[in-house]
């Protein structure tokens, strides 16, 4: 976990030296939750990338970081959000409540309350509330599909699931109800304090427990090499979406590992660009 986080703070630096000088707009650090008073939880904060041009209002990109839910930081991810806004895209990288100070409702939560926040505020930004797409990496993957698909959490918040199409770049974590039943993690274990000992919280948590007709559609990305936990879980996702719906496009990078997954969009040609623009706008006008 150190060697890929030096990685992604190298990667960063180099971004910041890169696109010095491009017509994007960065707005950082912007609170879009208070702390979380009685706790320890700091104020939970986002970045915006926006292209110069707002001559019309530009599709909405939300990212949250992945890190085993007890690590990272949006901002190692900036080469994500600059590269995607000089593709005419507003992209958001947010941070929430990492484990322990949260569990995985907590981060749910929170990565909601973004999503409120944009949907509220992101025309200043150039960006259009009625087109907003979520995507995450690894255990942000996790996150972003658990709120596009239990509804629970935005109606929490009084508002409709904005979310209109779902970007999962090697998800973990989506049927975290079997991986926790067949691996017998004992107490004190990370998994368990951010999904606790209670196999109904377990279940609560996995998005494959959550499917149903309306979700919004989905792009899925997964690595041929990545983690054998990731591979099975995806595996029985997918295998189970067409009991509920044809809106989902699967991409397997076949020679692809975990890290190497969020790597790629440092490369600003890579061809998975593409395919995000693509999705992004077929899937806009779908109910």
């Amino acid at each position: 976990m150190k060697n890929y986080l030096l990685l992604l703070i190298s990667i960063s630096i180099l971004s910041l030296s890169g696109c010095a000088f491009k017509l994007i707009k960065r707005s950082k650090e912007i609170v879009y939750a208070p702390a979380l008073s009685g706790t320890n939880i700091p104020a939970q904060k986002l970045n915006v990338f926006a292209p110069l041009n707002k001559r019309s209002l530009k599709p909405v990109f939300i990212f949250i970081h992945g890190g085993n839910w007890n690590s990272g930081n949006k901002s190692l991810y900036n080469f994500f959000g600059n590269r995607l806004a000089r593709k005419n895209i507003v992209a958001i990288n947010i941070n929430y409540p990492l484990s322990p100070m949260a569990k995985y409702d907590q981060m749910a939560m929170s990565s909601a309350e973004s999503v409120k926040w944009i949907k509220e505020n992101i025309k200043q930004y150039g960006g259009d509330p009625e087109r907003i797409y979520i995507s995450g990496h690894s255990a942000g993957g996790h996150l972003a599909t658990l709120i596009s698909l239990d509804n629970k959490y935005f109606d929490s918040l009084k508002i409709q699931n904005p979310i209109k199409g779902i970007v999962m770049i090697d998800a973990a974590g989506l049927d975290m109800y079997g991986y926790l039943k067949e691996e017998k993690f004992g107490a004190g274990h990370t998994y368990l304090e951010t999904f606790t000992q209670d196999q109904a919280k377990w279940k609560d948590a996995t998005p494959l427990y959550h499917l149903h007709k309306d979700m919004p559609p989905m792009l899925i990305f997964r690595g041929g090499k990545t983690y054998p936990s990731i591979i099975k879980s995806n595996e029985k996702f997918i295998a189970t979406l067409p009991l509920y719906t044809d809106k989902f496009t699967y991409i397997l990078q076949k020679g692809k590992h975990h890290v190497p997954m969020i790597i790629q969009f440092f490369y600003p040609y890579n061809r998975r660009y593409k395919d995000i623009k693509r999705f992004m706008e077929t899937s806009k006008n779908i109910k």
